[in-house]
């Protein structure tokens, strides 16, 4: 009977990845070192440019400290890569994990279109595996990057995570972009997939002996296997202390990265901003736990708890915009692209209706393409 459970969960698990949106074999446990640390860029050139953009995007920049009392070790941010950040109940191992996440990837993917230029994908992936050593991942991290207009991220189990190339047009700073990036690592340090996986995998274990034991006998066991398809879709949403949790670690990384956490707080406002103007425009990313004004709040508090000041952060960097201007010009012209005369298109009914010719006359030519039919000269009436 567990193979079929391992089965039915696995196939639940990659839908419900997939609906809240490659692949190379999982890298050594240390990620590659990158051509150019992001955390080691000069950063006062381009601060002072980008701090009247934080001030009128909404909210000052929060107040820190400059020393800062930790009250255990998830809250000390040179503790990181060294507590006990994803201990839990979890029936996955590492191992299981990171097999898991490889197949839910292979999923992905095939119902994905991946960004293959070099240059983008090389700066995503290396602002990504900074923000990895500065956590507390435990597995290695594959980062790719999907052609979506979407703005949305999201990490599978196991360290595979996927960057939409709406997210990176959307960003205004390459802190802003981390910032998220950070938060959906946080998922994976945490093991939130994993660990809502294992609440399934107990709540289906928890109804054998009531199905093998009760009248139903094998009959039960048929209603088991319609129900186990809506058990690992609800555990797999993140829960609200999940996503609060992920904001917490993310802003450790990315304070930890170099980055100014500020930054977080910044799309965070835009993203509401936006959907004070034009309801239903919450990006994907945001879709199960929105920007709210509490969430917000929040966030601000724990940078002034537990992040101390510094003197400099990485707010953007030139490579970020051009990275962009890249990564805008390849969207643009993938659109000019599919939309060149002579391609083959596909029209609505509402769209033929409209052509339908309107005499009676069957003679009559239409530029409708369907075939007609016609009666033969020769034929009898």
């Amino acid at each position: 009977m567990q193979p079929v459970f391992r089965h039915t969960l696995k196939l639940a698990l990659v839908s419900a990845f997939v609906a809240s949106s490659a692949f190379a074999a999982p890298q050594s446990q240390d990620p590659p070192a990158p051509t150019q640390d992001p955390s080691k860029t000069p950063a006062p050139a381009a601060q002072p440019a980008q701090q009247p953009t934080q001030q009128q995007s909404g909210s000052q920049p929060v107040q820190q400290k400059d020393t800062v009392t930790p009250r255990n070790s998830k809250e000390d941010v040179e503790a990181i890569g060294n507590r006990g950040v994803g201990k839990g109940v979890n029936l996955y191992s590492l191992e299981r994990e990171i097999s898991l996440g490889k197949q839910l990837a292979q999923e992905v993917e095939r119902s994905s279109k991946l960004i293959d230029d070099p240059v983008v994908t090389e700066y995503v992936n290396r602002v990504g595996q900074n923000l990895v050593r500065n956590s507390d991942a435990r597995v290695p991290f594959t980062i790719k990057v999907i052609d979506s207009d979407e703005v949305n991220a999201f990490a599978l189990p196991g360290g595979f995570f996927y960057v939409n190339s709406g997210l990176i047009l959307r960003a205004q700073e390459e802190s802003e972009l981390a910032g998220v990036m950070a938060h959906e690592i946080s998922h994976v340090t945490a093991r939130h997939g994993t660990k809502n996986a294992t609440k399934g995998e107990l709540m289906q274990l928890a109804t054998i002996p009531l199905m093998i034991l009760g009248p139903a006998g094998w009959a039960g066991y048929g209603l088991y296997e319609g129900l186990n398809l809506a058990i690992p879709v609800t555990y797999l949403k993140f829960s609200r202390d999940a996503e609060r949790e992920a904001d917490f670690l993310g802003l450790q990384y990315m304070y930890k990265a170099g980055y100014d956490p500020n930054s977080y707080v910044t799309f965070f406002e835009r993203i509401q901003a936006d959907e004070k103007r034009r309801p239903g425009t919450i990006p994907k990313v945001f879709s199960t736990h929105p920007p709210t004004p509490e969430r917000i709040e929040n966030t601000q508090k724990e940078i002034a708890r537990i992040l101390p000041a510094r003197q400099e952060y990485i707010v953007t960097t030139s490579e970020f915009d051009s990275v962009k201007a890249r990564l805008r010009n390849l969207m643009f012209s993938r659109k000019v692209t599919d939309n060149a005369p002579g391609k083959p298109t596909l029209r609505t009914k509402t769209e033929q209706s409209k052509k339908q010719p309107t005499s009676t006359d069957p003679n009559s030519t239409t530029d409708d393409d369907r075939p007609t039919l016609k009666r033969r000269p020769d034929s009898q009436p």
